[in-house]
């Protein structure tokens, strides 16, 4: 095993612009971590773009997913390289600066007394920049809507800046994820949560894409909205089945 060391792991697709920078700051911050970029077979090449100014660097790599595309997935193969690397824990951001590389010692600091740490908007300290009205609101409902239909009391479970310990990956890659989009986020809070792994919140501010193009789209929308209900079925559905085995034989 790794001791102690982190691999960070950026989902990208079409990012060749935020990649320069954003790996040689993520390399510069935490000198005990690797970086790979999970790249979904970018058309405008930021897999190779990248390898071509890092392929030097021995912390760095770059996993070139082929196949069905999406966050969650490429997230899922992130989480299996960390385990099969021996890595200690595993930190997620995306690409596009919306996250503050800044703040990954943070995240890693506080994965010493929590299993998954979420980099929060919504707690205290936390705050957004460059977001429009409709926008904030939008966001602040769909997570009080999440809390409100699954129960958890998690401020933020649509971040996607995060910290995983390796027993929280281990923990996750246990049975099948249904979430491909960045519904994969609030399904992976909810499992850690069931397990009984410990969820903790670090403050941040998230600041509004600089470059690119948003990958929002219908179809992750109504999965996030549908993901929720999923949840809560299948978790009375357990809870269901593991009275019925605790419950004596008749007679």
């Amino acid at each position: 095993m790794k001791t102690d060391r982190t691999l960070i792991v950026v989902p990208t697709y079409n990012e060749r612009e935020n990649v320069a920078r954003l790996v040689a700051e993520l390399l510069g911050v935490e000198p005990d971590a690797d970086v790979c970029l999970l790249d979904d077979d970018s058309p405008d090449g930021t897999a190779a773009h990248a390898s071509e100014l890092f392929g030097t660097e021995p912390r760095f790599s770059v996993l070139r997913r082929e196949g069905p595309r999406g966050y969650g997935r490429s997230l899922v193969d992130g989480y299996r390289r960390a385990l099969a690397g021996g890595y200690a824990r595993l930190v997620q951001l995306d690409a596009d600066f919306s996250h503050d590389p800044r703040r990954v010692p943070a995240l890693i600091e506080a994965s010493r007394a929590a299993d998954v740490v979420i980099g929060s908007r919504y707690c205290e300290g936390g705050g957004v920049e460059n977001w429009p009205l409709r926008r904030r609101a939008l966001s602040r409902f769909a997570n009080a809507y999440v809390g409100r239909i699954t129960g958890l009391r998690v401020r933020d479970t649509t971040s996607g800046f995060r910290c995983y310990t390796r027993r929280a990956l281990a923990c996750l890659l246990e049975g099948s994820i249904a979430g491909e989009g960045y519904a994969f986020l609030v399904e992976a809070t909810y499992r850690a949560h069931s397990a009984g792994l410990r969820v903790a919140e670090v403050p941040i501010t998230f600041t509004d894409r600089r470059e690119g193009q948003s990958k929002m789209s219908r179809k992750v929308i109504l999965e996030s909205v549908l993901m929720p209900w999923r949840l809560r079925l299948a978790g009375r559905k357990g809870e269901a089945a593991s009275r019925r085995f605790q419950e004596p034989a008749d007679g």
